[in-house]
């Protein structure tokens, strides 16, 4: 098994965390991995992006141009990795952020309204750990076990606290992501 993997967005929306977490997932479960963010002033607003591969086998290169899965969360990020998703391959949107929807039609399409439960369980962080529960439903890459490892290593330990709220928010993401 080998995903190669996109996530983007906006800055603030908590892509980069997704990606190192999807990343420190998949080392708890002894798979190879890659992490490359790429941001800038992004980080402030603009548009963020990071590249995970994760692999069973050792990965030969970090720099991706074809992915097998995309996570876009707004419209900018659609338009330049929509293109760039292989055939067969898996784009998992959050309609908030997307003025005109996709329409490639030899990929499989994922709504997942993250945006809208995030408002519902009254806290906006964690969105993309809502977004990351969609796309465990839809390609399982690593586990829930391993997310929750990954978020003890990754999170301070006085946010430890917060772990349970983000599993929660990853079980919502599997129940809302739905096929277009």
């Amino acid at each position: 098994m080998k995903k190669e993997i996109i996530i983007s967005g906006f800055g603030g929306q908590g892509v980069l965390s997704m990606g190192k977490i999807l990343a420190y997932s998949g080392l708890m479960e002894d798979k190879e991995v890659t992490w490359m963010p790429a941001y800038g002033p992004e980080q402030r607003g603009g548009t963020a992006n990071v590249t995970v591969i994760v692999s069973d086998e050792r990965i030969s290169s970090p720099i991706l141009s074809r992915y097998d899965i995309a996570i876009v969360l707004n419209q900018p990020s659609l338009d330049k990795f929509l293109p760039k998703i292989k055939p067969g391959g898996i784009l998992i949107y959050d309609s908030y952020g997307i003025i005109n929807p996709p329409t490639r039609e030899d990929i499989n399409v994922y709504r997942i309204d993250a945006m809208d439960k995030a408002a519902e369980l009254k806290n906006s962080k964690v969105f993309n750990m809502i977004v990351l529960g969609g796309l465990l439903q839809v390609a399982p890459v690593v586990s829930d076990k391993g997310v929750e490892k990954a978020l003890y290593k990754t999170l301070p330990e006085r946010h430890h606290g917060l772990i349970p709220l983000n599993m929660e928010a990853i079980k919502a993401g599997r129940d809302i992501i739905t096929k277009m």
